[in-house]
């Protein structure tokens, strides 16, 4: 009798203990110190700045080895500039870019009633979509960065394809176009691109819109779509949709040296930063046209050019780009490191670029081109190609007399109208390769769209000597959203890097 008494009593205490335990467990385990949602301008400067490393790493390492600005000396497999890369190349980008989208979503949701970031945080979502969906093809955008209880709670999300993606941006943008006409203020210390200047980011939403409704204007079924929308930004309602109109407006985080905004580039080891030789296409070019981003005599920062390119034994001369291993070559010209630093890319305030005034120049002068806006081709050309120059030199030109015209008839490109179309698309594009440098991988993107600039094949090209179409999905997608991976990889076709994203495809 009396262990049945100690057992009951036993059980009533514990049973007091657990109530006492679990009573407010919620509140009482609750940190009051910690913030219960990231207000946006604490996410937006290293989101910004995160989203520009990951870009910037593979424009270098990547985008660069491909489209010829660099070649990486190797008799190694698995070179980028043979077209001849694994499928651990895909893990990084794929990666960055979709933690930053999560940023950039929590800046929409968590941004109160302030319709200015809710706009911002829609340009700065389509555009990093738009660098993703064009690297990988169908990829996750309805459902993307959902795995928040608050956002569903999605942790394998379906792919969307790329079609829908594109058609989804358009309305991102449309949307953020007129959130961003409420003129409400943002943190302009927390903003490193515009510094709260809200019709700036409008500006710039607006030309990303002209680059990527330029970029599947290609496609019969939104054609027609594409073209009109084209002319009513730039022709028949601009006031609605205004964009850049001179060089400072383009869109760059600059790099100050301070806090958070020191540039990626500044991390990567002195050797590894000038190890990659310049590839011929690029330095011949630049070098043949004279090119003052190249000039040592008149913009020389104590000898060195301003994109901080270094001259060999031989002068500004390049690697052939795809060379056969075992070929015997020479690397001539490179970028200087920091211990070269009177002018280095390594450290340059000017490379975080997302879109530049040059770049909307030349999509003017396609457009122009293929007759579906009002204006000169001529001239678009030659602003673009004025804008390209200046943007790295402000204060260009300082010779008496010389003039973009100059500038252009001594280097022989001339804006000719006697050529033939294909003939002038290439004029273009070789001028919009330049525009875009150090652009992430916009020169990639815009040669699997066009074919332009016309680039040399090497003999050492594997891929049946065919530019790669796409980065391939990274491995571990195949083992964690197993369902919605084999679903896009049948829609979309084999997960290889020929397979061609929708808007490449006829």
């Amino acid at each position: 009798m009396k262990r049945y008494i100690l057992l009951i009593s036993t059980i009533s205490i514990l049973g007091c203990l657990l109530g006492s335990c679990t009573k407010d467990f919620d509140k009482i385990n609750t940190n009051p110190n910690n913030i219960a949602s990231v207000t946006p301008d604490q996410l937006f400067p290293s989101a910004l700045v995160n989203s520009h490393r990951y870009n910037m790493t593979r424009n270098r390492n990547f985008n660069n080895e491909l489209m010829q600005v660099t070649v990486s000396p190797s008799e190694a497999e698995g070179t980028v500039f043979r077209y001849d890369f694994r499928a651990t190349w895909s893990d990084y980008l794929w990666n960055g870019l979709y933690s930053e989208l999560l940023n950039y979503k929590d800046m929409y949701h968590n941004q109160g009633t302030n319709k200015s970031y809710q706009g911002v945080s829609l340009i700065c979502q389509s555009w990093v979509f738009s660098i993703l969906t064009d690297t990988y093809g169908d990829i996750p955008f309805k459902q993307a960065s959902s795995a928040k209880k608050e956002y569903g709670n999605i942790k394998e999300p379906a792919f969307d394809t790329q079609k829908d993606i594109y058609l989804g941006l358009f309305e991102m943008l449309e949307e953020a176009n007129t959130l961003l006409t409420s003129n409400e203020t943002i943190d302009a210390s927390r903003d490193p691109v515009y510094h709260g200047n809200i019709n700036a980011w409008r500006k710039f939403g607006n030309s990303l819109y002209l680059r990527l409704l330029l970029r599947v204007s290609g496609k019969t079924d939104v054609a027609e779509q594409c073209k009109s929308k084209i002319k009513e930004i730039i022709d028949t309602n601009p006031s609605k949709y205004p964009v850049f109109a001179n060089i400072q407006e383009s869109a760059f985080l600059k790099w100050t040296g301070e806090g958070p905004y020191v540039s990626p580039y500044f991390a990567t080891r002195e050797q590894d930063f000038r190890n990659p030789g310049l590839a011929s296409f690029f330095i011949e070019k630049i070098r043949d046209w004279n090119d003052p981003r190249l000039n040592i005599n008149t913009y020389g920062r104590g000898g060195v050019n301003r994109w901080g390119i270094a001259q060999g034994t031989g002068g500004f001369a390049g690697i052939p780009s795809g060379y056969t291993q075992g070929d015997a070559i020479i690397k001539q010209s490179y970028f200087y490191s920091m211990t070269n630093l009177n002018n280095s890319l390594q450290t340059d305030s000017l490379t975080g670029i997302m879109m530049t005034f040059g770049e909307l120049c030349m999509i003017k002068a396609e457009a122009a081109l293929k007759g579906w806006i009002s204006g000169s081709v001529e001239s678009f050309y030659k602003q673009g190609v004025e804008a390209g120059i200046k943007y790295w030199l402000v204060d260009w030109p300082k010779e008496p007399g010389v003039t973009i015209d100059t500038y252009l008839n001594d280097a022989d490109i001339n804006w000719d109208e006697s050529l033939s179309f294909d003939q002038k698309m290439e004029m273009i594009h070789l001028q919009k390769y330049f525009v875009l440098f150090l652009t992430d991988m916009q020169q990639w993107f815009e040669y699997r769209r066009t074919g332009h600039p016309n680039l040399p094949k090497g003999p050492g090209l594997r891929n049946g000597g065919v530019m790669p179409a796409r980065m391939t999905y990274p491995v571990y997608v195949q083992s964690t959203n197993p369902t919605n991976y084999k679903k896009a990889v049948t829609a979309q076709g084999a997960d290889v890097i020929s397979t061609q994203v929708w808007w490449q495809k006829p």
